[in-house]
């Protein structure tokens, strides 16, 4: 038995967050954020639209399209670092959202490689043979946790999300393999550093700003490129596979020369690799779904051919999955 994709779905909020409008803001120029970073805009919730509301969205087109029920729906894993609220699961709001009254669920945090993670899991729940159908998905409210007066961070970031629905299948389609990876040690390179249980909130923290991003982007960079093309080139081999077998490579999409260093690495080809981070720009737990449902949405992938992901996320995590592209609902 495999686990296989049957359905995609993406919700990106309606506001836009142009370079132009962050000149406004910070100091920094539209010609300086593309060439760092390949981003030309990205989209920011409205005011009262928390990660919750962009995860039902989600859910709910991934039912339509499925043809599935909310009573069908046996578990919901959401991948993101952005909860509606830390002590109720997000999974916990959509599944009330959505009438999901079969299903139980959760959150996982592994910041930008959330949503591999939580693929991974869900696909072994489903491999158990206990559960039939599950809701993974991946969707941060960025835009909550970003200072904007820092330019080092919030030209990179914006808030959206995408989904996929997963169930048994007999085929050989679905997810072939996955290598996942954890180094505690590179927790102080990207965190938030208040907010936990190790620095509450308290007006010292609120005025010294700790609850914003922080990224040590040097540091970030060089691992994201190392591990994420290491991670990639190993469940090639491991498959005995070459570049060449793989269809499309969607990465996260962090930054453009981050993209472009490890396809490069990994001895793929430009027309090999899924891009939209002029887009949307880091929507960090989201890239990977929305890129999915958008590659799905533009018929690149037909069935039976071969999807590589692979992420790097604060932590540090990182891994990489081969998906066998089966057929949609």
């Amino acid at each position: 038995m495999n686990t296989t994709i049957t359905a995609t779905a993406k919700y990106i909020p309606e506001k836009i967050l142009s370079n132009f409008d962050l000149e406004k803001i910070v100091d920094t120029t539209d010609d300086w954020i593309k060439s760092r970073t390949g981003i030309t805009k990205r989209h920011i919730v409205q005011e009262g639209e928390a990660t919750s509301d962009m995860c039902a969205n989600i859910a709910k087109k991934l039912l339509k399209s499925s043809g599935k029920t909310p009573e069908e729906i046996d578990i919901i894993i959401i991948a993101t670092s952005t909860p509606d609220h830390f002590v109720v699961s997000t999974a916990a709001i959509v599944q009330d959202k959505i009438g999901a009254i079969n299903a139980w669920g959760y959150d996982l945090t592994a910041a930008c490689t959330g949503f591999i993670f939580a693929l991974e899991t869900g696909a072994r729940l489903i491999e158990s043979g206990k559960y039939k159908n599950a809701i993974i998905i991946g969707a941060d409210t960025m835009s909550s946790i970003i200072d904007y007066k820092d330019r080092n961070t919030c030209v990179i970031f914006g808030d959206g999300g995408g989904g996929v629905l997963i169930e048994q299948t007999d085929d050989d389609y679905g997810i072939i393999d996955s290598i996942l990876k954890t180094d505690g040690s590179g927790n102080q390179f990207l965190t938030v550093p208040a907010g936990g249980s190790r620095k509450p909130a308290s007006e010292t923290t609120v005025k010294q700003r700790l609850h914003y991003v922080y990224q040590d982007g040097k540091t970030v960079f060089k691992y994201a490129v190392n591990r994420m093309s290491e991670v990639s080139k190993e469940i090639i081999e491991k498959n005995k596979l070459s570049s060449h077998d793989i269809k499309l490579f969607i990465p996260h999409q962090a930054n453009q020369r981050i993209i472009d260093a490890t396809a490069r690495k990994c001895g793929l080809d430009l027309d090999q690799v899924f891009v939209n981070i002029d887009k949307y720009g880091n929507t960090t737990a989201g890239t990977i779904p929305i890129a999915i449902d958008e590659a799905n949405k533009m018929n690149l992938l037909e069935s039976g051919e071969l999807l590589l992901l692979a992420a790097f996320g604060g932590g540090f995590t990182w891994g990489s999955m081969l998906i066998r592209w089966g057929k949609m609902l």
